[in-house]
């Protein structure tokens, strides 16, 4: 038996072994474990193997989000390891955000064998299925056992990871251990153990290599008389820099009017048009964009639903969406071509002469939105935040859920742009923000990562505070606190008897200063504009985290929207 594999002293500790190895062979370098017990075997030998990173947490809700924030910042995938029981549950938020946004996660989750499964057994629950139709594959694996071959065990992860490949998106593997858990002084493994593994154990490639077809994308024959069309170009969420850029070249080539979502990386580039939200509140201005024939549709969940409803509900002779993930993602748009290709891919095929002359010329629209926003801009609060944040950015945006996003897919000034845009858009919910934006900073320890979020989030994810404080570059929290939800502000809540605060916006009166101190975080309160930009400044200067909290008014940034959106419509044409 060849070292280091002769040091193994049990069927958990050579499958466990085998099993890491076979994941870094794959693609995996970062492992993501939670402690337990059942777990042993596993977390034994991710820590044994010398081509990974471990990055530990206590809260396993957190430890999900944490790998899926480092998939993201890194895109490939990430392990996690978890022993059993509600252990296992605790994933499931952040496997469905990675199944709705095509991230891939290996969910290694340790359980109890089949005899001590509903009989009673402790922290033993049924975990197969446990995350229903989510995981793009499951492999429930049998108690380790010489009667099995073990390249049995590398063939099934190959087969998993080919289905990774095909949908992105979280595998579980469930790995039930018998005890010992640990290793015993004396026991040894059988002499063939390792049987029919030579030519593997001699080589760093994975026991199956899957050779998947190419995605071919030729030109549609439509093309050339599309082009001729009025056309218009959105661009949802984009992950890969790449996409984004054919996505920028394309809409220069076309002349058509660029319209970026907050996720497309484009969002603050000039050649976007900027307050495209802002602008759906005007006739006229939906009036000139009806004019439009085609709708180009890179990517899909659109943060904008004034944009989403215009789309909807236009007749488009050409209605295309691009995007190289298979499952729908129209949103109720009535589309007529999809093409399951990359952006890059697509607009490499559909290129065409620059058209210099853009068919509906948008700067005036941009100029008078401008200027309306610069004479209603409150000195401080939530909205001029938002508004102004993208000229003080450097390095990452990690952009929260609920209002945050909103407010900068709306008022974002264009200019200097992020290095990248991260969020969690695939389920939107407000929990594991924190813990998915200290992923994507591990993923990036090259440069600052800023998270904008709301109070009422930065309290569902308290306990990742924990993993800022390992970070050593700069990372900026800054918590909008508004004294909770108040995206309710927006809606049609029923406001008598105090229905919508009492059920809705659930204001606690909270102050984030002792969170901070307890996870050894830097902190400020800045109280208007020119401290927070100083504080800001500041904090990116830092080899550490630091919490800016925001104390703004209750409900003053529904106040202004609203009044806003008045002051659009009443624009002259």
């Amino acid at each position: 038996m060849t070292e280091p594999w002769s040091s193994l002293d049990s069927q958990n500790a050579l499958w466990s072994a085998l099993l890491i190895e076979e994941l870094t062979r794959l693609g995996v370098q970062d492992i993501c474990i939670a402690p337990g017990s059942r777990s042993a075997p596993l977390t034994l030998a991710a820590a044994a193997h010398p081509r990974l990173r471990t990055h530990l947490h206590f809260d396993e809700r957190g430890l999900g989000f944490l790998a899926l924030g480092l998939a993201q910042g890194h895109q490939r995938p990430v392990a996690l390891i978890v022993t059993s029981g509600s252990a296992v549950a605790n994933l499931l938020p952040a496997v469905v955000e990675a199944r709705q946004s095509g991230i891939p996660l290996w969910l290694l989750t340790a359980d109890r064998p089949a005899e001590l499964i509903a009989c009673g057994a402790n922290q033993a629950i049924e975990q197969s299925q446990i995350f229903a139709g989510y995981p793009v594959h499951q492999l429930q694996l049998p108690v380790p056992d010489n009667g099995i071959a073990p390249s049995w065990l590398l063939a099934a992860l190959d087969q998993a990871a080919f289905q990774q490949q095909q949908i992105p998106g979280p595998v579980q593997v469930n790995c039930p251990f018998r005890e010992p858990l640990y290793p015993v002084a004396g026991q040894q493994l059988p002499p063939d153990a390792l049987r029919g593994l030579d030519t593997w154990l001699g080589s760093t490639q994975p026991w199956t290599q899957y050779q998947a077809m190419q995605p071919v994308c030729p030109a549609s024959p439509l093309w050339p008389q599309v082009r001729q069309s009025k056309g218009i170009i959105v661009a949802g969420r984009l992950s890969r820099r790449e996409d984004a850029a054919a996505v920028l070249q394309l809409a220069q080539q076309t002349g058509w009017p660029l319209l970026a979502d907050i996720q497309s990386q484009l969002r603050f580039h000039p050649q976007a048009v900027t307050y495209a939200d802002l602008a759906l509140h005007h006739p006229q201005f939906r009036k000139e964009l009806a004019q439009a024939e085609t709708l180009l549709l890179f990517g899909g969940r659109l943060v904008s639903k004034r944009l989403q409803t215009f789309l909807n509900d236009h007749p488009w002779q050409h209605c295309w969406q691009i995007d190289s993930r298979s499952e729908r993602l129209d949103n109720g748009l009535s589309v007529q071509q999809r093409f399951v290709v990359s952006p890059e891919s697509w607009c490499r095929t559909h290129h065409c002469e620059p058209q210099r002359i853009p068919w509906l010329p948008l700067q005036t629209w941009e100029q008078k939105l401008a200027g309306l926003i610069a004479s209603n801009l409150p000195d401080w609060g939530e909205i001029t935040l938002c508004h102004q944040l993208n000229r003080q950015l450097q390095g990452i945006l990690f952009a929260g859920n609920s209002m945050p996003i909103r407010l900068l897919d709306m008022l974002g000034s264009a200019g200097v742009h992020p290095a990248h845009v991260y969020t969690n858009r695939g389920a939107s919910g407000i929990d594991g923000l924190i813990a998915t934006a200290a992923g994507v900073a591990k993923a990036h320890p090259e440069q600052a990562t800023t998270l904008l979020l709301g109070d009422t989030s930065a309290l569902f994810d308290l306990n990742s505070l924990a993993l800022l404080r390992t970070l050593t570059t700069p990372f900026v929290l800054i918590i909008i606190n508004n004294d909770g939800g108040n995206i309710f502000h927006l809606l049609p809540v029923p406001e008598q008897n105090r229905i919508r605060e009492q059920y809705y916006q659930l204001p606690h009166g909270l102050k984030f200063r002792a969170g901070a101190e307890q996870f050894e975080l830097a902190y400020a309160a800045p109280t208007d504009a020119p401290t927070f930009h100083q504080a800001y400044q500041t904090a990116l200067t830092q080899p550490r985290a630091t919490v800016l909290e925001c104390r703004v008014a209750t409900g003053e940034a529904a106040d202004w929207l609203k009044n806003f959106a008045l002051q659009v419509r009443s624009l002259p044409a």
